[in-house]
C-alpha cells in the first residue's frame, strides 16, 4: 500500500484538516507526493515571478500563503511533469473521492468546475484547494 514519506508529510501537515484528511485517503489507494502545502513569501514570490508564471497570484493572496493553508500542490508518484495524461487521471480521481467524502476543492485543471478541461489557458495539474 502506498504511503507518504516524511517530506510529503511534513507539507501535509501545513495544510488544512480537510485536505490532509481528503490526501490521506487517496495515498491509500493513489501513489502520491505532496509538493507544496503552505508556502511563503519567498517561495510565493518565485512562483509569481518564474517564467512561464507558475502563479496567477502574489503573496500574500495565494490560498497558499494562509494558516494552515488551504491549498496543496499533488503529483502522482513517480512524478514526470511531462505525463498530463496521468496527471488529468489522477485529478479526477482525487474529486471523485472528494465529493464522496463531501470535502469541496477546486483542482487546478479545471478552475470553474464545469468538467471542460479544455477552456482554461492557465493550468496548474497539482493544484487542489478548499
Amino acid at each position: 500500500m502506498p504511503a507518504f514519506s516524511q517530506t510529503s508529510m511534513h507539507r501535509l501537515d501545513s495544510c488544512h484538516k480537510e485536505l490532509q484528511a481528503l490526501f490521506l485517503e487517496v495515498v491509500r489507494t493513489f501513489d502520491c507526493s505532496i509538493v507544496d502545502g503552505h508556502r511563503g513569501e519567498k517561495r510565493q514570490q518565485e512562483l509569481f515571478n518564474a517564467v512561464p508564471q507558475r502563479s496567477k497570484v502574489q503573496w500574500p493572496n495565494s490560498r497558499h500563503n494562509s494558516k494552515p493553508s488551504g491549498a496543496v500542490d499533488v503529483a502522482p508518484y513517480p512524478i514526470d511533469w511531462n505525463d498530463t495524461d496521468r496527471f488529468y487521471f489522477f485529478g479526477g480521481y482525487v474529486l471523485g473521492l472528494a465529493r464522496m467524502l463531501g470535502i469541496k476543492v477546486r483542482w487546478g485543471g479545471d478552475w470553474d468546475r464545469d468538467t471542460q478541461v479544455q477552456d482554461h489557458t492557465f493550468k496548474v495539474l497539482p493544484h487542489y484547494e478548499l
